[in-house]
């Protein structure tokens, strides 16, 4: 999503604000994350599994085999969320522990957990929320090509299938995917991510794979009775840094192709944008695009979930190398943050929140909206009383959910918040020394803290809204 307006400044405290009533308050996790129990239960290895033993791809050497041991701690995790108040919690499945190599037998070990899991939330009054895919594809998959390979996709309509006869009588919201962009070009462009690849070609054949996939997903579970269909996006703002100046125009506009319209046109629109196509070509043959794909990637949603964390301000540049994490982006920079950042240092500006909401809302009508991920990374841990006093992952959430606020005046369907996360877990790449919990996680013990946020948030939704 391009725009012409800079901003570096967090938006001031304002009086009190009440949300609509229905508004859903919640928080969420994924797999590998926080589960734990790697090897247990007949689940199969993931390409996390085997990225994180890849020496120099993980911080520290991290692995998500044990994480936050939540496989074992889920009946306290969840009497910890009731104690918060949260009225819904978005958890991933693993795919490895519902069919281990990806496309064959049926593990129901795994499945018994999202059972005794879904149980357990709704024996407390919260609702599930349901992720098909936060990332943890099973090594057997990508062994054959992973999402650069069309097999994936339909391997993952199956899977869809699988969980939701499982889960379907009492799981209302089933979203897809998390974060396409992250899982094609982290994957498979700078190779950041698992599984560590770095081939352009590979990565534009997975951006549609997953698209694909999701479509795949979408059909199967609407035909088995699904009630409400998602996927959630990571869309980013992008601003040129001069908006004055036509090439850094023409830069954002084609960072905005690859970031955000490569997914929405065919999710939303039914087609890719003829001037991403265009750019792509060059990298790709393209031949990874049949006929009758974007009917089948154009399904009806009943809420796109949006994942925020920060925009991005870019450049024309000539002789610049560009980012591998956008296919085809020499000659342009990205801008280092200007201001406050967080402790990814990602710069943080809840008004960028305001105007992505408002222009997808113009831009793709018709289609309810839900924050699925919002949240920052500080490095906080308990005082010597105990107590976890993160003041400025507070004054984070609280600009955010005003810029949520700002969108629902301006006409937004926004139909609720998910924070993120509900815990400290396994960041990835970063391993366990990036925090993005409201509740602390000490690895060693497995003893959890509310932070002084949580509780700060748990304020927020008995009243639903701001002081």
């Amino acid at each position: 999503m391009t725009a012409t307006v800079t901003s570096t400044s967090a938006q001031p405290a304002r009086a009190g604000v009440t949300f609509p009533d229905g508004f859903v308050w919640g928080a969420a996790t994924a797999s590998y994350q926080i589960e734990g129990a790697a090897r247990e239960d007949g689940r199969g290895p993931s390409i996390w599994d085997t990225f994180s033993r890849t020496p120099g791809k993980v911080y520290g050497g991290h692995t998500g085999d044990i994480a936050c041991d939540h496989y074992h701690r889920y009946v306290d995790d969840v009497a910890l969320m009731a104690d918060l108040g949260l009225a819904s919690y978005r958890f991933s499945v693993a795919w490895p522990r519902v069919r281990p190599d990806g496309t064959g037998p049926v593990n129901t070990r795994g499945l018994d957990f999202y059972d005794r899991l879904t149980d357990e939330l709704l024996g407390k009054g919260i609702d599930p929320v349901v992720t098909l895919y936060h990332w943890d594809l099973p090594q057997t998959l990508e062994d054959r090509g992973g999402w650069a390979n069309r097999e994936t996709a339909e391997a993952f309509g199956e899977y869809a299938e699988i969980v939701y006869r499982r889960l379907g009588d009492r799981v209302g919201t089933w979203t897809t995917l998390n974060e396409p962009w992250c899982s094609a070009y982290l994957g498979y462009g700078s190779g950041i991510h698992a599984p560590g690849v770095q081939d352009p070609a590979k990565a534009l054949a997975a951006v549609h794979h997953l698209n694909l996939g999701h479509g795949l997903a979408a059909q199967a579970l609407r035909a088995a009775g699904a009630q409400r269909i998602s996927i959630t996006l990571n869309p980013c703002e992008v601003y040129p840094v001069d908006p004055e100046r036509e090439a850094d125009r023409d830069a954002a506009r084609l960072i905005d192709g690859l970031a955000n319209r490569i997914f929405f046109d065919p999710l939303l629109r039914g087609e890719y944008p003829a001037d991403v196509l265009e750019h792509i070509a060059r990298l790709t043959d393209l031949s990874w695009l049949r006929d009758g794909d974007l009917a089948i990637i154009n399904q009806p949603l009943d809420v796109l979930g949006i994942n925020f964390y920060n925009p991005a301000y870019v450049s024309a540049k000539p002789g610049a190398p560009g980012d591998l994490s956008y296919p085809g982006s020499e000659g342009i920079a990205f801008r280092p943050p200007v201001g406050p950042v967080t402790d990814m240092n990602w710069p943080i500006e809840p008004a960028a929140l305001t105007r992505l909401l408002t222009r997808i809302h113009q831009d793709y009508p018709g289609t309810p909206l839900m924050i699925t991920e919002n949240g920052a990374a500080f490095p906080d841990g308990p005082g010597p009383t105990g107590e976890v006093a993160d003041t400025r992952r507070i004054d984070y959430v609280d600009g955010h959910l005003r810029a949520c606020y700002d969108a629902l005046a301006a006409g937004v369907d926004l139909r609720g918040y998910f924070l993120w996360s509900l815990m400290d877990n396994f960041e990835w790449a970063e391993g366990y020394r990036k925090r993005f919990g409201i509740v602390h996680v000490d690895y060693t013990t497995q003893q959890r803290v509310l932070k002084d946020s949580a509780k700060w948030y748990r304020e927020v939704i008995r009243r639903n809204g701001l002081e």
